[in-house]
């Protein structure tokens, strides 16, 4: 679950989106313990971190779901230039820690993300 995955497009290389994507991941993980994966197609590229807070990329910003506006019915939205992924993670940090106190996880969930169950295949 917690494994890198990046699509490559034909040529073999991997986008501005996707380097940068992973350059956010790797700050998630080795500054603030949190655990995230990469997807990327269609020149963007998606850091799923928790539930309700996925960080897309375009190579040029990181942005992020950071609430609700109860007035105008709309989401509100974060975003960090993504020449800066140590500091875009440290913001997306402390989402994630507020998502986390907003929304238990299941003992289940709860033990995986933070490494007391290992995932395993069956059959």
């Amino acid at each position: 679950m917690h494994d890198q995955i990046i699509a490559v497009p034909k040529n073999g290389k991997k986008t501005q989106a996707a380097l940068s994507a992973d350059l956010l991941r790797r700050s998630l993980q080795i500054e603030h313990g949190i655990h995230a994966d990469t997807h990327e197609g269609y020149g963007l590229a998606l850091v799923s971190v928790w539930v309700g807070l996925v960080v897309w990329c375009d190579g040029t910003w990181y942005w992020w779901r950071a609430g609700w506006d109860d007035q105008r019915k709309r989401v509100l939205y974060a975003r960090h230039p993504a020449v800066e992924p140590s500091r875009a993670a440290r913001r997306i940090a402390f989402r994630y820690a507020d998502l986390q106190n907003r929304r238990p996880s299941s003992t289940t969930i709860g033990d995986l993300a933070t490494g007391r169950l290992k995932w395993q295949k069956t059959g």
